[in-house]
């Protein structure tokens, strides 16, 4: 995991170690003041230093021997309680890490006071690219069978907060295409203002997204405009749109995580790739659509005007008609759907034509078109991909 997270984001790597470091030493039973400084002044590379309420202290150099006296320069501490601290003696300016060491160094510190340790802190990283996380750990967040503590334990090592809502994100690609890559990729373009973490599920990309903002929008229209970043040109944008999925959950507590992560799953049964404004789909404006995916697929496909949809898409360019027919009945307009599609009106209006020919609507009546547009839902669900 860390090879892949330096080749993606080297502070990335680094906060792991650090956290790494500091959960290995709480978890061993068998953790002293000693141990404690030596190690993590080893880790800061420059002398660390312990001083605990009790009277007890220690102080050692990078290379793990013990300095008597006084601190010579402490570039930065922590302060333990009334009369206990922890700090480091960094020559010169402080690390870009310290101040992460010593908040994990005060937490170890702290339960040698003979008190419990406090909930770890989110590493104090701003958003920023997207990380790749622990499978196993995701795996806990998501899980229904752990306690709340555990899952919370989880996220403070996946380096989100449990006390911030969350949402979850599902990205399928193409079947030979690593998901979990595909989709670091798509959310290190969308560049959202959220502490991302990624790994894969089986055949799926799974995103935690956390705003420092608790208010903040749906990543939906980001995620859209990464998809079709023409900074990569039409043809790889085009290409990323036939193999791309993505549903996007509710905003959740943190806790909640798995209830996001089901909405997800069911949005991205609504996803359709190949257009990149219908490749992802969020559950939030979905609405009462979603309960369509209560219905079995079978129900769905059964359903005559679903048939009659297939029937078109089998003709040659069938796929186009039910593009244009999509996004007619999406935006409303002749013009705005051609220009979605990058097709000439009357080329869109020429297959509107004949699927009203064929199906017996008048799309330019409001009924007709919703009726239109829950036969497509329909076929949607009956025909997505596990």
């Amino acid at each position: 995991m860390l090879l892949r997270l330096s080749a993606l984001d080297a502070d990335a790597a680094t906060a792991v170690r650090v956290i790494a470091h500091f959960q290995a030493l709480l978890g061993s039973g068998a953790l002293d003041a000693i141990s404690l400084v030596r190690s993590t002044a080893g880790l800061a590379e420059c002398a660390a230093g312990l001083e605990l309420p009790d009277g007890r202290r220690a102080r050692f150099g990078p290379g793990g021997a013990a300095l008597p006296g006084e601190p010579e320069a402490v570039s930065q501490g922590a302060e333990l309680g009334p009369s206990g601290r922890v700090w480091l003696e960094r020559p010169g300016p402080p690390g870009p890490f310290d101040e992460l060491i010593l908040e994990w160094m005060a937490i170890a510190a702290r339960t040698l006071c003979g008190g419990p340790a406090p909930a770890a802190p989110l590493a104090p990283r701003p958003p920023g690219p997207p990380d790749a996380a622990d499978p196993a750990l995701m795996e806990l967040v998501l899980s229904e069978r752990e306690s709340d503590h555990d899952r919370a334990r989880a996220l403070r090592l996946l380096g989100l907060a449990p006390e911030l809502p969350l949402r979850m994100v599902a990205v399928r690609g193409a079947p030979a295409v690593d998901a979990g890559l595909d989709a670091v990729a798509l959310l290190g373009r969308a560049r959202l203002e959220a502490v991302v973490r990624v790994t894969r599920t089986g055949p799926w990309g799974t995103v935690l997204v956390q705003s420092p903002d608790t208010a903040a929008d749906s990543p939906a229209p980001a995620l859209r405009a990464a998809v079709a970043d023409p900074r990569r040109g039409p043809d790889v944008a085009r290409d990323t749109a036939r193999r791309l999925r993505v549903g996007v959950g509710g905003l959740v507590p943190a806790l909640a995580a798995r209830d996001s992560w089901a909405q997800a799953c069911t949005a991205l049964r609504f996803a359709v790739a190949g257009s990149p404004r219908e490749a992802v789909a969020d559950h939030d404006a979905l609405g009462p659509v979603a309960l369509l995916a209560d219905i079995p697929a079978e129900r769905l496909a059964a359903l005559p005007e679903a048939r009659q949809l297939d029937a078109l898409a089998a003709q040659p360019n069938g796929d186009l008609t039910i593009a244009a027919l999509a996004a007619f009945c999406r935006t409303g307009s002749l013009r705005q759907a051609a220009a979605e599609l990058h097709l000439h009106h009357s080329s869109v209006a020429a297959r509107l034509a004949h699927v009203e020919a064929a199906l017996g609507w008048r799309l330019r009546d409001p009924e007709h078109r919703f009726h239109a547009q829950l036969a497509l839902y329909a076929r949607r669900l009956a025909t997505a991909p596990n």
